[in-house]
C-alpha cells in the first residue's frame, strides 16, 4: 500500500515537472495564441456589426427613396437615389442607380433613362448579368421611343438559346421588328418564344398573341 502511494507521488511530481518544462518552453507562445484568438474574435464581431449597420442604413435609405418614388415625388426620389449612389453600401448604390433610371423613364425623360441604363451596361466593374439587365431595360424603353436598330444594338446579343434573358430580349426585338414593318423577322422571334418551354408563361402568352396577329394580318412575309 505504501509502495503504491509512493509510486503515485513520484508520478505526480514527474507530471508537474513535465508541465513546468512545457510551460517554460511554450508558455509565451500559448499566451500569444490566446491573445490572437481573443483579438481576432473581437475584430470579426466588430466587422460584422459595422457591416450590418452600414447595410441596414443603406437599406432604410433605399426603402425611403422607393416610397418617395411610389408617392409621385420624383425629384425627391431622384435626389435620395443620387445620395445613396454616392455613399451607399454593398449593392445599394447600383440598385439606386438602376431605380433612378426607372424613375426618370416614368417621369417622361426616356432619353436620360436610356443613357443611365447604357452607362450601367458599359461599366466593366459591374457583374455581366446586371449589365445585360440594363441593356434589356434600355431596349424595352426604346421599343416605343426608338428604332429597330436602337433595340437590336442592345439586345441582339441576349437572344441566344442559352442566355437567361433571351425570352424578354426576343420579345423586345420582335416588337421592334413588328413596329418597323419587319413582320417576318418579328414572327420568327415570337415563334421562338412560343416554342421555348422555359419561357415564362406571360411572355409566351404575349408571343402567341403577337404571332397570331401577324399571321392573321396576312403580312408575315
Amino acid at each position: 500500500m505504501a509502495d503504491d502511494n509512493f509510486i503515485r507521488e513520484v508520478n505526480e511530481e514527474f507530471r508537474k515537472e513535465k508541465l513546468h518544462a512545457l510551460w517554460d518552453r511554450y508558455g509565451a507562445a500559448v499566451i500569444a495564441l490566446v491573445v490572437l484568438i481573443v483579438v481576432g474574435t473581437a475584430a470579426y464581431v466588430g466587422y460584422r456589426y459595422w457591416d450590418e449597420t452600414r447595410a441596414n442604413r443603406s437599406g432604410d435609405a433605399y426603402s425611403q427613396a422607393l416610397a418617395l418614388a411610389g408617392s409621385g415625388k420624383s425629384e425627391e426620389a431622384l435626389a435620395a437615389f443620387a445620395q445613396l449612389e454616392k455613399d451607399g453600401y454593398g449593392a445599394y448604390p447600383l440598385l439606386a442607380r438602376m431605380r433612378a433610371a426607372t424613375v426618370k423613364a416614368d417621369s417622361g425623360d426616356v432619353a436620360a433613362a436610356v443613357a443611365d441604363f447604357d452607362a450601367v451596361a458599359a461599366d466593366g466593374k459591374i457583374a455581366s448579368v446586371l449589365r445585360d439587365m440594363a441593356r434589356l431595360r434600355a431596349a424595352l424603353l426604346l421599343v416605343d421611343h426608338g428604332s429597330f436598330a436602337d433595340v437590336s444594338s442592345r439586345v441582339e446579343p441576349l437572344t441566344g438559346d442559352t442566355n437567361p434573358l433571351r425570352h424578354s430580349a426576343r420579345e423586345a426585338l420582335g416588337l421592334a421588328a413588328w413596329k418597323d414593318g419587319k413582320k417576318a423577322d418579328a414572327l420568327k422571334l415570337f415563334d421562338q418564344i412560343v416554342a421555348d418551354e422555359a419561357a415564362p408563361r406571360g411572355v409566351r402568352e404575349r408571343a402567341t398573341m403577337m404571332a397570331g396577329l401577324i399571321r392573321g394580318s396576312g403580312a408575315s412575309s
